[in-house]
């Protein structure tokens, strides 16, 4: 995405370009303040299956195996980079739960329906949403980071970049309180 997008989005990109990228984002991580955007771990399939609950899992589309297992790499890298978790945050969509739950176990994961997914949902009710989870984020202030589990649609809303399943992205806040995108963190 063009820097202007981002800019207009409420985010400064730190790269040179549209894919330029910082090389390591992992020292902005270990700054108090900072966030972490991640897709939930991997959830075989597309969307939800029609009639979806969010207080049944069951009817959702849900991790896989291979999804637990890489729920629970991200927060053993997290913690082997020493990385100090402050808070996690989560959609209400048990994918994102269990996630959160299966990366940072000793974490107490707290809800946040902002984060949840707007996939099936009309541009304005996505609009407003992406305005109240980026209050959120600026908000936040440590201390340790901020780890959000939410759906690839409110990453790319809030950030302007697409997030393959497991994989974070990078946010800190600059000098002028906008919210910078630093980098991602590959699966």
């Amino acid at each position: 995405m063009q820097r202007r997008h981002l800019l207009a989005l409420g985010f400064v990109w730190l790269g040179a370009g549209a894919c330029a990228q910082p090389a390591d984002p992992w020292p902005a991580l270990a700054q108090p303040g900072s966030v972490l955007l991640v897709r939930h771990a991997m959830a075989p399939g597309v969307g939800d299956p029609p009639g979806f609950r969010l207080d049944d899992c069951p009817t959702q589309r849900n991790l896989s195996d291979d999804g637990r297992a890489q729920a629970r790499r991200l927060g053993e890298l997290l913690r082997g980079k020493g990385v100090q978790v402050g808070a996690v945050w989560s959609s209400q969509w048990c994918r994102t739960r269990e996630t959160a739950r299966l990366a940072f176990p000793q974490a107490a994961v707290r809800d946040e329906p902002v984060f949840n997914s707007f996939f099936q949902q009309g541009s304005a009710a996505a609009d407003a949403q992406t305005a109240r989870a980026r209050a959120l984020l600026a908000g936040w202030r440590g201390p340790g980071t901020l780890v959000v589990v939410t759906h690839q649609v409110n990453i790319t809303a809030l950030t302007g970049l697409g997030a393959s399943s497991g994989e974070g992205v990078v946010l800190r806040r600059g000098p002028d309180g906008a919210l910078q995108v630093l980098g991602t963190l590959q699966p």
